[in-house]
């Protein structure tokens, strides 16, 4: 996928804190949201498509798990060339996803935000992500996270991206 005056194709990562019910499994606390509770990492299109989604406690940093989240990106998108993220992917994940391809055109590019900014701001690119987790809290079940195992969990979020997209195919025909 592009994005309109952009040739090269583009991933979007980004996180969601959520909360667990209390009889779920393994949790975390996510410190900087004071959230207990797990992750959701995930990777989109520009069309805000799951292209990859990650599990993980609250407690895990962005950097961390974007690892195997990109792993699986380059693995099975080999054409990803740019993957935006905001700036809790800053450091050295950066110049650990240039060596995944050190003769190719990948890159992890962050979307910074202005340090005089105040409140609320759009910012170009991540609010595509942001939307999909947007989508998630329109589906009950994805408010908060029910499952006692991460993998059902995960399975939830598919099976709510396979209705979305079965949505806007409806409605295209």
């Amino acid at each position: 996928m592009t994005i309109a005056g952009n040739s090269d194709p583009c991933d979007l990562c980004d996180s969601q804190s959520v909360k667990t019910a209390d009889q779920a499994g393994e949790r975390g606390c996510d410190a900087g949201k004071k959230v207990s509770g797990r992750k959701r990492h995930a990777a989109v299109d520009c069309l805000g498509l799951i292209l990859a989604i990650m599990i993980t406690p609250a407690a895990v940093q962005d950097r961390d798990a974007a690892k195997g989240l990109i792993q699986f990106l380059v693995g099975m998108y080999g054409r990803s060339q740019i993957i935006w993220a905001d700036g809790g992917y800053l450091g050295a994940l950066v110049h650990w996803v240039k060596q995944l391809r050190p003769f190719g055109k990948l890159r992890l590019e962050i979307v910074r935000r202005c340090d005089h900014a105040k409140g609320f701001k759009v910012l170009p690119k991540r609010w595509i992500v942001e939307r999909t987790f947007g989508w998630f809290y329109k589906s009950r079940r994805l408010c908060r996270d029910y499952e006692v195992r991460l993998d059902p969990s995960e399975g939830m979020i598919r099976i709510c991206m396979i209705r979305l997209m079965l949505k806007r195919v409806a409605k295209a025909s």
